[in-house]
């Protein structure tokens, strides 16, 4: 009779473990490994920037947090499709996360970058090097998605075509909203939604729907470039790993 008792209360024990980590298992930790992709604002360097290593002026040297060193990176102004090849010089460098890189001056200029808004494009394109984001909570069904994407090759244009046709870009006011994320979910976009107004003083994210399978959560659009840093660095202390600044059309 006591053994009976016994063997029921392990079995009983053990399927309880097991309903644990089934429920347990909707929220977890783990790697996503992909190719890094940003577009926002870059950081133009300078002999006035502090505790920044000069990067010579005439050369295609970036500084990046996230991309190993020496890997190669398209950068394309999205203003008027201008894109180079560059590579990076180091990840150890300590500026603004607001800035997704520090460029040289040469890559400004050869891409005509706007000095007071210098928005681009960074793109790796390293063989075999991949962006590793860091632990960040996810959902099981986002995840699986995820895993079966299919991963877009790059094309690079080829900078030396004398037959390219130079276009006049219009100068437009300052207009941007910051990106959180892609999902693929609607359900997961408002989880997503919710996490930023009850962690966060911001309360005016929302919800676009790209696709019936793509849902974009953002925030803006903003006119100045003042309240869009300070929305962009709230979301950076809730350890968003890409978040992306769009020029609104």
């Amino acid at each position: 009779m006591n053994y009976k008792i016994i063997l029921i209360s392990i079995l009983s024990l053990l399927l309880y473990g097991c309903n644990q980590n089934i429920n347990n298992s909707k929220n977890i930790n783990f790697k996503i490994e992909k190719k890094y992709s940003n577009i926002g604002f870059a950081l133009i360097f300078d002999d006035n920037l502090e505790k920044i290593k000069k990067i010579d002026d005439r050369s295609l040297l970036i500084y990046h947090k996230n991309l190993k060193k020496k890997s190669s990176v398209k950068i394309t102004n999205p203003k008027n499709g201008k894109s180079l090849i560059a590579e990076v010089k180091s990840n150890k460098q300590k500026f603004s996360d607001f800035y997704n890189s520090v460029i040289s001056r040469r890559i400004a200029e050869d891409l005509e970058l706007d000095f007071n808004e210098p928005y681009l494009q960074i793109v790796l394109i390293s063989k075999d090097s991949t962006f590793i984001a860091k632990k960040t909570k996810t959902f099981e069904a986002e995840k699986k998605v995820a895993e079966k994407a299919p991963i877009d090759g790059i094309q690079i244009n080829d900078l030396n075509k004398d037959n390219q046709k130079k276009e006049i870009i219009k100068k437009n006011k300052f207009s941007y909203s910051v990106k959180i994320a892609d999902f693929y979910y609607k359900d997961t976009a408002q989880i997503m939604l919710s996490r930023i107004k009850n962690e966060t003083s911001l309360d005016d994210p929302i919800i676009q729907e790209l696709s019936k399978t793509k849902f974009r959560v953002l925030i803006g659009p903003f006119n100045d470039i003042k309240s869009l840093k300070e929305t962009f660095e709230q979301l950076k202390l809730l350890n968003f790993e890409n978040l992306e600044i769009l020029k609104n059309a």
